[in-house]
């Protein structure tokens, strides 16, 4: 809902730039309501049935800016993780960083908990968003909501514990995660990919799993760094 029709240039400018790149879509469709007496054609009557599907909670709620969103799908398009597996993943009609928000605003965070932690964080969705919606904060407040109502498994809590203590103390952690990293990359040097993992069953549902180069994102930068002139 925008202010006033004086308004409307306004996003549908900002809604094409963003979406597709172009000055203005041809997408765009305007309802103007019933037929007026002098209109050659029209409905007689026009009817607007609005669903609140949680909408009031998050205007109360510290959520309250996610309602500025104009559905442009900016976020989409600079979204490593969408990039990677697409919408359908997302399981709702939002997809993106933008649904990993709102979904579980609108189902409740029991049936979407997971869909926030599908998120890096690296904050390319906040800097390209046309409306300035925190949408890395967001994603933060929902798992730390999902932490304190214990939602999930419980060895994926104790998973993310171990990794937590184990990110306060970087030399040790670089030194154990190198480990499992040169173990994959030995077992699958054959076929360079895997179909089955132990523990890692859900990431090889319905595609394999590509094994490891055999070093580290840290160590191959200390790499790279060191060949450099």
């Amino acid at each position: 809902v925008i202010p006033s029709l004086e308004d409307l240039s306004v996003f549908l400018r900002l809604l094409a730039r963003s979406a597709t790149g172009q000055e203005m879509a041809a997408y765009t469709t305007l309802y103007t309501g019933p037929r007026r007496d002098d209109d050659p054609e029209g409905p007689e009557e026009y009817h607007v049935v609005l669903v609140d599907n949680g909408r009031s909670a998050m205007l109360a709620g510290n959520y309250r800016s996610m309602l500025r969103c104009i559905r442009c799908g900016a976020c989409l398009n600079h979204c490593p993780v969408y990039t990677a597996i697409g919408g359908h993943s997302y399981g709702w009609i939002y997809t993106g960083p933008m649904g990993a928000v709102l979904t579980p605003l609108m189902t409740g965070l029991d049936n979407a908990y997971d869909l926030p932690n599908a998120c890096t964080l690296n904050g390319r969705c906040q800097e390209v968003c046309p409306v300035r919606i925190p949408l890395p904060d967001f994603l933060r407040q929902h798992r730390v909501r999902q932490n304190q109502r214990r939602l999930g498994s419980g060895l994926s809590r104790r998973v993310v514990s171990m990794w937590a203590w184990l990110a306060r103390r970087p030399r040790f952690y670089h030194a154990v995660m190198a480990l499992p990293v040169r173990l994959l990359s030995y077992l699958g040097r054959h076929r360079g990919a895997f179909e089955k993992l132990p523990f890692g069953r859900g990431w090889t549902v319905v595609r394999d799993f590509p094994a490891p180069t055999g070093a580290t994102f840290q160590q191959q930068w200390q790499q790279r760094k060191r060949s450099e002139p």
